[in-house]
């Protein structure tokens, strides 16, 4: 199982294993990880998922579709070239070792 470490913006850190194929904001409330909302239940209707993903993680993802690209535009905390929503990232083996760090804001 893919391990997945969030970092919430005070620096509390929790690392967990996540089922291939779970969406990291499934990962985060179904761990009770506080800084991950998802509002929308991960339909990417909103942006209370946002997360900043490591560098070294960037390249291994799938880009942004056009509808996650409109909700960053939403987001409470300051978009940044490593933003992303959570509930469009699933845990596969070559995210093995993800890391996430959580705005200061969701809503």
């Amino acid at each position: 199982m893919p391990k997945v470490t969030y970092i919430e913006h005070d620096g509390t850190e929790h690392s967990v294993e996540l089922p291939a194929g779970w969406t990291l904001m499934q990962g985060a409330t179904l761990n009770g990880i506080d800084g991950i909302v998802g509002e929308c239940g991960g339909s990417c209707g909103c942006a209370t998922c946002h997360v900043y993903v490591d560098e070294a993680f960037l390249d291994k993802l799938d880009p942004p579709s056009e509808t996650e690209e409109e909700m960053l535009e939403c987001t409470v905390s300051p978009r940044e070239a490593n933003s992303r929503l959570s509930c469009q990232i699933k845990a596969m083996p070559e995210i093995d070792g993800i890391i996430v760090r959580m705005p200061e804001e969701q809503t």
